[in-house]
């Protein structure tokens, strides 16, 4: 897929006009609105939370009067999970975290960037880059199909390179084996000009 730090431009769609603005809706009036993708951390992850809650649980009934503050780390895991998320609509990208909240327009976009870790961030037209929570690697899809055509299918355009790699390869080694097809066909050059003497043979 697309390599670590790499920032893809978005494509241009029909809700942005010709100056270059947003419009934040569809411009025909024949298709109906987009509805919004809300991207979450994935529900799994309260499995964690339990098995932590079951991890401080007994050092807190052992020392309860020192150790109460051990069951503040699964609840401010909880709320961590239930906060964070990225929803993608027609006006533009609305991230939450658990201390605030933060807007941006599909103007204010220049593309994605993928880290080798971490959440999938947006590279604004600052050229500054804001992290989108929950949205991993394997949510990235999820963005694409909800961005409405503004962020480019990386992995169809992947998918395209490598084709053109295989069939670029490909004709490589079909003109090799027609060329050493052509060489073996050759007949093999022999020296017309220098004839064999024969012992008792005499130059007239």
């Amino acid at each position: 897929m697309s390599s670590p730090h790499q920032s893809v431009p978005p494509a241009k769609s029909s809700h942005i006009s010709d100056d270059g603005s947003d419009t934040g809706r569809s411009t025909d009036p024949a298709q109906p609105p987009r509805a919004a993708k809300i991207i979450r951390v994935p529900q799994l992850a309260y499995l964690g939370v339990l098995v932590l809650l079951f991890c401080v649980f007994f050092p807190f009934v052992g020392w309860p009067i020192a150790l109460w503050w051990l069951l503040l780390i699964p609840v401010a895991v909880a709320v961590w999970i239930y906060r964070t998320r990225t929803t993608v609509s027609e006006a533009g990208l609305d991230l939450r975290t658990v201390f605030g909240t933060r807007h941006l327009e599909w103007s204010q976009v220049a593309g994605v960037t993928i880290p080798k870790r971490g959440f999938v961030r947006a590279h604004l037209t600052d050229d500054s880059d804001v992290k989108l929570p929950a949205v991993s690697y394997d949510r990235l899809r999820d963005l694409i199909d909800a961005s409405g055509g503004r962020i480019p299918d990386l992995f169809a355009a992947e998918a395209a390179a490598w084709e053109a790699k295989v069939a670029t390869e490909k004709e490589k080694a079909e003109a090799e084996r027609a060329e050493a097809k052509d060489v073996a066909a050759e007949p093999a050059d022999t020296d017309t000009d220098s004839t064999a003497t024969k012992p008792g043979d005499s130059a007239e």
